[in-house]
């Protein structure tokens, strides 16, 4: 996950020095898919069992308050059941609009 977080610019993650506590964003593995299997994010689509692939996790992002999951994003269509094509709702610019969009209804209704 460190070789992850070093391709995608990570701040505070670097070849030389990399510490849990170098940055806000932890990257995490899932060698076994238990944490997949329990989010029932397995990719079921018969494309990527053909070529091999098993237990493949769905493209999503979640936000979760509090230990309560408030959003669920998954990037996913008939013809694109990984959702490489098209990623942009689990994108950050996508979470951060549905975030504010929830805290203000959140706010309205006090």
């Amino acid at each position: 996950m460190k070789a992850w977080a070093i391709d995608q610019g990570v701040a505070g993650v670097d070849k030389d020095d990399f510490s849990s506590d170098a940055s806000i964003i932890t990257l995490m593995g899932d060698p076994y898919g238990d944490l997949t299997a329990a989010l029932e994010m397995e990719m079921t689509h018969p494309g990527p069992a053909s070529v091999g692939i098993h237990g493949r996790c769905k493209r999503f992002a979640l936000y979760v308050e509090n230990g309560v999951v408030e959003i669920v994003r998954i990037a996913e269509a008939e013809d694109d059941p990984a959702g490489d094509d098209r990623p942009d709702v689990t994108l950050a610019d996508a979470m951060i609009r549905d975030i504010r969009a929830l805290q203000k209804k959140k706010n309205a209704e006090l």
